[in-house]
């Protein structure tokens, strides 16, 4: 199984609890993606990898279209049930690859990726598309949770998320992001940098993580240097809670 099949199959069983789990249906960096990506309302939007679609349902009512894409039917399923619910008209969600969009040349105003990227096998790639379905001026909007800079620590949580996800790829750096931004022809800004309170229990139970792995990821997180500790703010406040780095990053 590759990657792609991995992150189908994984997602698949798992779609309704994407479709309803705060942490993907209202982060607040929702609106600010909406405040960078929204000018003129007549916005053409593309939603890379849109799992069950609160990206996209976010963008819809303030622009003309929303074209939403993931390799998961099932996540796709539950996109259509929530615009459905909501009475949004203006989103098409269809399968797609991030590496080989079926779309046309500078034919989108706005690209968004929102958890999506540490699922690509080949995120260069997936930038020299972006760029190629952007229009001139064009913005590309990436949230994702990102590495620390520390080898130690981008390496402690990379090994961690894919214990817990064996369809995770990487948790890059900020810096590693920039300098493909900048490779791919985008000009970068790193717009915000925070931390995501992680409940450990939800956390394993939203992906549906075997138990054998919980078992190895909660002696993994006992064992944790005091400097990945301190990085991932583990232990706070439960014992195996812990910090993930995110980012907004904007491309243009």
């Amino acid at each position: 199984m590759d990657v792609k099949q991995s992150v189908e199959k994984q997602f698949a069983a798992v779609a309704a609890n994407y479709a309803s789990h705060p942490v993907m249906s209202s982060g607040p960096e929702l609106g600010r993606m909406v405040e960078l990506g929204v000018s003129s309302g007549a916005e053409r939007v593309l939603d890379l990898g849109c799992g069950a679609g609160h990206t996209a349902l976010a963008f819809a009512p303030q622009v003309a279209e929303v074209v939403a894409i993931d390799l998961a039917e099932a996540m796709l399923a539950e996109g259509r049930r929530l615009a459905g619910e909501r009475g949004i008209g203006n989103v098409e969600f269809r399968l797609g690859d991030v590496e080989q969009l079926a779309f046309p040349d500078s034919s989108f105003d706005v690209v968004t990726s929102r958890f999506s990227a540490h699922h690509y096998p080949a995120p260069k790639r997936a930038l020299a598309e972006v760029v190629r379905v952007l229009r001139p001026g064009g913005t590309l909007l990436l949230v994702d949770s990102v590495a620390p800079e520390a080898p130690g620590c981008d390496s402690y949580l990379n090994a961690i998320e894919v214990l817990r996800d064996p369809s995770h790829v990487r948790d890059h750096r900020v810096s590693e992001w920039e300098a493909m931004f900048a490779a791919a022809g985008l000009t970068p800004v790193v717009w915000e940098r925070w931390g995501l309170e992680l409940d450990f229990d939800s956390w394993v139970e939203r992906i549906g993580t075997p138990d054998p792995e919980i078992k190895a990821l909660r002696r993994i997180l006992d064992r944790s240097p005091a400097e990945v500790r301190e990085a991932l703010a583990i232990g706070r406040p439960g014992p195996y809670d812990f910090s993930m780095p995110l980012a907004l990053l904007q491309g243009t």
